[in-house]
């Protein structure tokens, strides 16, 4: 079942949960970080926070091609996934046999509340809150110093061949906010493609150059400046503008640093 009824869960004879699979590598990471390594029996291939835990963790699978069968062979007594980063089929399928906490995370707020709902499934309540005080405080900072210049257009590229950026209902798109700064794109949906032509028409004062899922580098940077030449463009680290959960720790220290730079 997709868990819809938290209290339902907790009442049920698997709680708190001894035997948990993560579909999504920041959430392991978070997981890990709230005490719980020990109850993990599956991770995804991707999952390489904490560095080398799909190596003491069954893998099973990638984010979008789990190993279904694997996963049931494990005997789950909960299991976390996500709507953006899993495939629908794939966690119906689990979800017939196994409970599954399905996230939707679009903002930072959203991300509080799935560390709260976390908690509470696994019954990590007063750990999990401590971890949020810390990360709202550091988010504070964050947003203190980005009030502080003026707002910079900003297009943040995910995928090159075609380019695709990040669009204005994303967590990405969120985290730029955090910034201070404007996503030129945030009219659009989701992870729109986007034409050298379009690049040139919205005049966007700084470009950031995805780690993640492209593995943007510095020789790219020349294709957007030929594209841009008044523009700043910057590589940036994916996972701390796309990673939710404790990760935001790192992210929020990581965008102050480069709102300073880019000032």
């Amino acid at each position: 079942m997709i868990i819809s009824d938290i209290d339902a869960f907790i009442a049920s004879g698997n709680f708190p949960p001894k035997r948990i699979i993560s579909l999504v590598p920041s959430l392991t990471e978070l997981l890990v970080d709230i005490g719980l390594e020990d109850a993990l029996v599956g991770v995804t291939k991707f999952c390489v926070h904490p560095v080398g835990i799909n190596k003491r963790v069954q893998v099973i699978g990638g984010t979008k091609n789990l190993r279904v069968d694997l996963i049931r062979s494990l005997n789950p007594d909960l299991i976390i996934a996500n709507k953006e980063e899993n495939e629908q089929n794939q966690v119906e399928a689990l979800a017939s046999d196994v409970p599954v906490y399905l996230s939707e995370i679009t903002c930072v707020a959203d991300a509080y509340e799935m560390m709260r709902i976390v908690g509470r499934l696994t019954q990590t309540t007063t750990t999990v809150q401590q971890r949020i005080f810390e990360l709202e405080r550091a988010e504070a900072g964050l947003r203190q110093q980005s009030s502080i210049s003026p707002p910079k257009k900003v297009l943040y590229l995910i995928w090159r061949d075609p380019w695709m950026s990040a669009g204005g209902d994303t967590f990405i798109d969120d985290m730029l906010n955090c910034c201070g700064w404007e996503n030129v794109v945030a009219e659009r949906r989701r992870y729109p493609s986007i034409s050298d032509t379009e690049i040139r028409a919205l005049e966007p004062e700084l470009v950031l150059l995805s780690s993640e899922p492209y593995p943007f580098k510095d020789k790219h940077r020349a294709e957007i400046e030929a594209l841009l030449p008044n523009a700043k463009v910057q590589l940036a680290d994916g996972e701390a503008f796309s990673w939710y959960g404790t990760r935001m720790h790192h992210s929020f220290d990581y965008l102050r640093n480069l709102v300073a730079k880019m000032a």
